[in-house]
């Protein structure tokens, strides 16, 4: 279904003859060059007790990607989500987040606190303390926007995969993993240049102390090839009262497409196994 926000048209996916049906919503979040279509496995597997939204994140998917690179800030997306919650009539949500999904969903709890009910975060992460190192990566984000404008979409797509994080993406069957490589090179190029100077980790606002003061149930989960990430949600998991880290084997950066199976299971124990 189409939401129009202000200026913005969203696109998101929910089946609609669920939504006066009283489930608590759970929404997922996609990453940087993704969209709603890689949380498919997941939206017809999950705990019917619960409504399955995915949305298309502003400059992503079926989304708008907006000249103006104000509305791609973090707080800025924080209102776009309450708004599209607010339209769906949703009082509380769960937000499962994957890499630039998880900092828009931490983004919507700092900002939206009594109207989170939980957090699943993948791969992902609450900022940069460092001034040194928040100035580099903002620079960092400034040479692959520059390199999208410059070189196009489709070559980035092959670029940002590349990447050796993504490795374990590979080992996919091959129709797999080039459905993967067409989502993201199906993006709008002004959505992707702005979401990185925007919303990049280094641009977003530092939240590490703001995740000490959660007190709602969070399950981190990263892949066990992605050791940055797998020490980041260790550290988040050290800070954070009431929350999990799960380890999944023989996966990397990306977890939901990689062990969407396990996946599935971790975010439906979860569910199970708190109250919301």
């Amino acid at each position: 279904m189409k939401i129009q926000i202000n200026e913005i048209l969203f696109n998101v996916e929910v089946d609609e003859a669920f939504l006066n049906k009283n489930l608590i919503p759970v929404i997922f979040l996609h990453g940087f060059t993704g969209s709603s279509l890689e949380w498919k496995f997941i939206l017809e597997k999950l705990n019917k007790k619960f409504l399955s939204v995915a949305v298309d994140l502003i400059g992503h998917g079926d989304t708008s990607s907006p000249e103006n690179p104000e509305l791609y800030g973090s707080e800025s997306q924080a209102q776009q989500l309450n708004k599209i919650f607010t339209a769906l009539s949703f009082k509380k949500v769960i937000l499962c987040g994957y890499s630039l999904g998880g900092r828009a969903a931490l983004s919507y709890y700092a900002n939206y606190a009594d109207k989170t009910a939980g957090l699943i975060l993948e791969s992902s992460t609450p900022g940069i303390e460092e001034v040194q190192l928040r100035s580099e990566r903002i620079k960092s984000d400034e040479l692959l926007a520059k390199k999208i404008k410059e070189e196009g979409v489709e070559k980035f797509g092959s670029y940002w995969l590349n990447l050796p994080m993504f490795d374990s993406l590979k080992l996919l069957p091959q129709e797999e993993y080039q459905n993967i490589l067409k989502r993201k090179i199906n993006n709008n190029p002004t959505g992707l240049i702005n979401s990185l100077i925007s919303f990049g980790t280094g641009s977003m606002p530092n939240l590490w102390q703001k995740i000490e003061e959660i007190n709602l149930p969070v399950l981190l989960i990263s892949g066990e090839y992605d050791d940055k990430f797998c020490s980041i949600n260790e550290r988040m998991n050290l800070k954070i009262r009431n929350s999990q880290h799960k380890i999944l084997k023989n996966c990397g950066h990306n977890v939901h497409l990689e062990k969407p199976e396990e996946f599935c299971n971790l975010v439906n124990r979860y569910l199970s196994d708190n109250i919301f």
